[in-house]
């Protein structure tokens, strides 16, 4: 064979090729097959003798395109046979590549087929020939014309069905043929629908491939998607992991009842996952059109269903946000996205007719949660997207300012409109992510701690919850990157007192812990304390006092309101041997010596300091004797120890003068608040506690504090007495006194009246308090009141004269305790059942032209229920069971709060059955509002919401009140009721046939037939805008619910047509 190869090789490099065509002619097929296949094994000369063939074998001649064809179904299988070197495999592919071209028509199609073949029955092995099969298909597409059959195919049509042959061929060898030939079958010309049917075909394979198998051929296909058919290959990727991520959720929740299948371990889906995310970015990065026609996929559709919207999609766009030309394009559809489905969520929850129709919600907040969660698996590449998206959200959607520097929306914590929840989400995103992620835990700290530094202008509480949340869930993470917190402490001075009051409230816990951080921050604070600004004061008072609160003494009895806890599993330190309550006390008393030099400093230094005792006292019971000594020296400064002199408090200590402007120097009023209430809180306690007298030391303290309260109550007890006898000229506060703000003068008695009516206020409650229903107290707390009255009367009358304007009514010092106590006492029945309030009380008030009590009642109940249900709607259980003594179970606060609704339908039912005379439009307009907030608390799905519901019905069908703001009230309550049980659109149609009754027709020649559904639609109401405008709001309210419902079912429409909506939405409601 040797000789054969080496003649061969010597004949080629001749100049005449005659004698290499006869030598070759001379050699029979088996034996040019054994040179070829010798020559290859031992790898040498094979290339050149290989050469040699084809020189010699002219493709014009039917025995050299033979020849040529048998060369090729020879080396094909032998470069596949695994026998050959690598590189001399790749030599013989080569040289066959470069000869292809000059095959004829029917050897291109017999070397297809071989190929196909091969791949069908597994004879590709290694794979390594099928580099050459795209350039024979190329080839072949060229061939005008081939036998087929009977008949003729064009090459192209001919190249169609080898494709589709192998596109239908058995799954083992279809998975073959595409892992083994995708490299290199992207270089064969397809038409557009060849294209689009070789990935169809791809796709269909991935649920029965491994899930292994899957990043791989995901990587095939986006080189593929180069041709054409970008946004089909784009869709199919992430449907499959859709349906993979709903399988998942769907075991979770269900667990795996078929055993026969086994489910995909979650871990290794995500990181599947995570490899298909990583191809995906890398293919966009080189192919800006697939970044387009991605973004673009979402454009289409995300203003309607958001039907691409999943977990993986959200990784994936996160990460594509890392590409800076896609970056805002990304954050813009996101933020659209986010708050389209959260006022679709809103809208749905509002509407019984859409939840009917419409079961299921694309809940985007929960998918980008869950795309936290899962990018635990190694997504390093989501991280950082969903960091970004969390400020976003939060920046964007956060409070704002309003008119005048007040803030637009309420508390952070109750998300009600879809701004709010949104904001919400971007703190959730941020805190599940610092949770989770220690690379990005340091940004998002310093970005959370730079925005509380540099938006002073603007509200940061939502940072400040987001702080506070991370300290509390992961103290000793957030210890780690302690500079940064002690970096922020440098700026206390200059941030706004709100901010400086959270900061140092959120950090709490870890400055038990934290030894350098809480001498980081008393330095700053007694550096603040000398600060020329009075905010840094302000500041410096705000961070001891809270230090106080937060660092317990030994012994300090407990509070009902303990300081913020840190979990001894989160926190694994020694912590008495550092912080523990005796080394507290020093700490405690060295912060209070540093407070008492606030005593000469301004007044809002010294309200602040006043606000405060109360809470730490509470909080440090310890701390008592240092505390009340402070107050009752700072007290005597102003109280007049002189029995027989009147009045008992020197008010112009309390004043200062800056040239011709007056200040208030001593909030005295809040002194005496603050020390009344730190006296009664501390008699209280020794009473509940009841120690026994056994040990000396105790004995000495307990002398002490005797000494001081009954010091105090001397004091307090000679200051009632002489306030009594205290008349207002005494104070220079008769009707003659200018009140004027525009003079020095009015400005000063201004001052000296709000003390005076403060002093009067705390005087009442610490008597009251200490009365024990004696008379004679109550007698004097009547005298402090018609001195308080008489002063507040002469303010209100001196309030409108003069060019300027005098201050409004200043701030009650009566605390909620004693208003809820002194409520109690005048009101000894329960609150609803107003009625039974005396008659001569109620004509009392109308002679004075005030408000009734039973007025005042309802107004004070639905203010309380209605603050209540706004900021605190977990505790509305808690408060209605209060109200009545009771602690009901969780199945029991329906039928609770159904009890008082029936007991106030009673109350609005006896007045509208009184008639015309004794009907009363502002207290039934109160009873109506009251039922629509406790009717809010009741289930859509209850019998108690059937029975309000039947009830109100009947009272609008029956109740003819000529009064339009009741009727509005009522048929408000009905409608907010109806739209949760059914579509009102039946309702609607009675009342407009009802209004169109009372009102006639626009043309005059029609005779309107006389209906009466609803007796509340009457002459008077139906003539007023209040009702007919509510009936036609509510008109317009159905309509806009069906205008969204049929873009919602367009847009699904659209979806289906191009196939990316499969399966994601259906119904079997009827539109109608």
């Amino acid at each position: 064979m040797r000789a054969e190869m080496d003649k061969i090789v010597t004949l080629s490099d001749g100049e005449s090729t005659a004698e290499l065509q006869k030598y070759l002619s001379s050699l029979k097929n088996d034996q040019l097959i054994a040179v070829i296949t010798n020559g290859a094994l031992k790898g040498k000369k094979v290339g050149t003798m290989i050469k040699g063939i084809f020189k010699g074998s002219p493709p014009c001649s039917t025995e050299g395109s033979n020849r040529r064809l048998l060369v090729y179904q020879h080396c094909i299988p032998l470069c596949e046979s695994g026998d050959l070197q690598t590189e001399v495999a790749a030599d013989i592919i080569g040289l066959l590549m470069l000869e292809t071209h000059t095959l004829s028509g029917p050897s291109l199609a017999q070397l297809a087929s071989l190929f196909v073949e091969a791949i069908k029955v597994g004879k590709m092995g290694s794979g390594k020939s099928l580099e050459l099969f795209p350039t024979v298909l190329t080839a072949l597409s060229a061939c005008e014309a081939l036998s087929y059959g009977k008949g003729e195919l064009s090459g192209e049509e001919y190249k169609k069905q080898l494709i589709n042959s192998l596109c239908s061929s058995r799954l083992f060898y279809l998975l073959l043929f595409f892992f083994l030939c995708f490299p290199h079958f992207r270089d064969v010309p397809l038409s557009p629908e060849e294209l689009r049917f070789v990935v169809e075909k791809v796709l269909r394979m991935f649920t029965k491939l491994d899930l292994q198998e899957i990043p791989p051929l995901v990587y095939q296909l986006l080189l593929l998607s180069a041709k054409g058919c970008k946004k089909q290959v784009l869709d199919g990727i992430i449907s499959y992991f859709k349906e993979q991520d709903v399988c998942q959720e769907e075991e979770q929740k269900h667990g795996d009842l078929d055993l026969e299948v086994q489910s995909i371990p979650q871990d290794q889906l995500r990181h599947v996952e995570g490899t298909a995310i990583l191809h995906i970015v890398f293919a966009i990065r080189l192919d800006h059109e697939l970044g387009r026609e991605f973004l673009k996929s979402f454009k289409v559709i995300y203003n309607y269903l958001l039907l691409n919207l999943c977990p993986f999609s959200v990784a994936l766009l996160l990460s594509v946000a890392r590409i800076q030309r896609y970056e805002e394009q990304v954050f813009d559809l996101l933020k659209v996205a986010i708050i389209k489905s959260f006022k679709d969520e809103q809208l749905q929850q509002g509407s019984k007719f859409l939840q009917d129709l419409l079961p299921g919600h694309c809940s985007v907040a929960q998918m980008i949660l869950d795309t936290v969660r899962n990018s635990v698996f190694g997504w390093d590449h989501v991280t950082q997207g969903l960091v970004q998206l969390g400020f976003f959200l939060m920046d964007t959607f956060g409070p704002k300012n309003g008119p005048f520097g007040k803030t637009t929306e309420g508390s952070a914590t109750i998300a009600r409109t879809p701004t709010q929840q949104a904001c919400k989400l971007g703190g959730q995103v941020l805190l599940q992510g610092f949770k989770v992620h220690e690379p990005i835990r340091g940004e998002i700290l310093e970005q959370v701690l730079n925005r509380l530094v540099t938006k002073t202008a603007s509200p940061v509480n939502h940072y400040l919850d987001l702080f506070s949340d991370i300290v509390v869930s992961a103290p000793m993470i957030l210890l780690e990157s302690s500079s940064k917190v002690t970096e922020t402490f440098d700026h206390l001075s200059y941030l706004p007192l709100a901010t400086v009051q959270g900061l140092l409230k959120a950090v709490q816990p870890l400055l038990k812990v934290s030894m350098s951080l809480k001498d980081a921050l008393i330095l700053v604070l007694r550096k603040a304390m000398f600060s020329s600004q009075l905010d840094g004061r302000k500041s410096a008072v705000t961070g001891f006092l809270l230090l106080l609160k937060n660092f317990k003494v030994l012994g300090s009895l407990a509070s009902s309101q303990c300081s913020q806890a840190v979990s001894s599993s989160q926190i694994q330190v020694d912590v008495h041997s550092r912080y523990n309550s005796a080394a507290n006390e020093a700490f405690c008393l060295e912060i209070l010596s540093s407070l008492r030099r606030c005593l000469g400093q301004q007044a809002d230094v010294r309200l602040m300091l006043y606000e405060g005792f109360y809470d730490v006292l509470r909080r440090n019971s310890q701390l008592a004797s240092s505390i009340m000594q402070t107050l009752s020296s700072q007290m005597k400064r102003y109280y007049e120890p002189e029995q027989d002199l009147l009045p008992p408090v020197k008010l112009e200590p309390c004043i200062t003068a800056l040239g011709d402007q007056v200040y208030l120097q001593e909030p005295l009023a809040h002194l005496v608040s603050c020390t009344v209430h730190c006296l009664l809180w501390l008699q209280n306690m020794r009473r509940s506690s009841n120690p026994n007298m056994g040990d000396s030391d105790d004995d000495e303290e307990e002398e002490e504090e005797e000494g001081y309260q009954s010091e105090l109550q001397t004091i307090l007890e000679s200051m009632t007495r002489r306030m009594i006898k205290s008349e207002l000229e005494d104070f220079e506060l008769d009707k003659s006194a200018e009140f004027s703000m525009g003079s020095s003068v009015g400005v000063k008695n201004n001052i000296y009246a709000v003390l005076v009516m403060g002093v009067y206020e705390v005087l009442m409650e610490y008597n009251f308090i200490t009365a024990n229903y004696s008379k004679s107290c109550f007698e004097d707390l009547m005298e402090l009141f018609n001195r308080y009255h008489k002063l507040s009367e002469i303010l209100k009358e001196k309030s409108g004269k003069g060019r300027v304007p005098s201050n409004k009514t200043p701030r009650s010092l009566l605390s909620l305790g004693f208003i809820s106590t002194l409520l109690s006492v005048l009101f000894s029945v329960l609150m609803w059942r107003y009625t039974n309030i005396p008659s001569v009380v109620e004509d009392a008030g109308k002679k004075e032209k005030r408000s009734s009590l039973s007025h005042l009642c309802l107004e004070g109940l639905l203010r309380i229920f209605t603050a209540c249900q706004q900021r605190y709607p977990d505790k509305m259980a808690q408060l209605l069971s209060t109200m009545g003594n009771t602690c009901p179970d969780d199945g029991d606060v329906t039928e609770m709060n159904f009890f008082y609704i029936r007991q106030f339908q009673r109350a609005l039912f006896t007045q509208l059955s009184g008639g015309d005379e004794e009907f009363n439009s502002k207290e039934a307009q109160l009873l109506v509002s009251i039922l629509s907030v406790l009717s809010r608390q009741l289930k859509p799905s209850s019998q108690q919401f059937d029975q309000m519901i039947t009830w109100t019905v009947k009272i609008c069908k029956e109740t003819s009140f000529e009064d339009s703001a009741f009727s509005k009230g009522l048929l408000t309550l009905l409608f907010n009721l109806h739209v949760l049980y059914k579509s009102p659109v039946s309702l609607l149609l009675e009342l407009c046939q009802d209004i169109h009754s009372q009102l006639g027709d626009i043309d005059q020649d029609v005779d309107v037939e006389k209906q009466s559904h609803f007796a509340t639609v009457n002459t008077k109401t139906s003539t007023t805008a209040a009702v007919s405008l509510l009936v036609l709001s509510q008109v317009d309210r159905v309509l806009d619910e069906v205008d969204w419902l049929i873009a919602r079912k367009k847009s699904q429409t659209v979806a289906d047509k191009s196939g990316s909506g499969k399966n994601h939405f259906h119904t079997d409601a009827p539109l109608d």
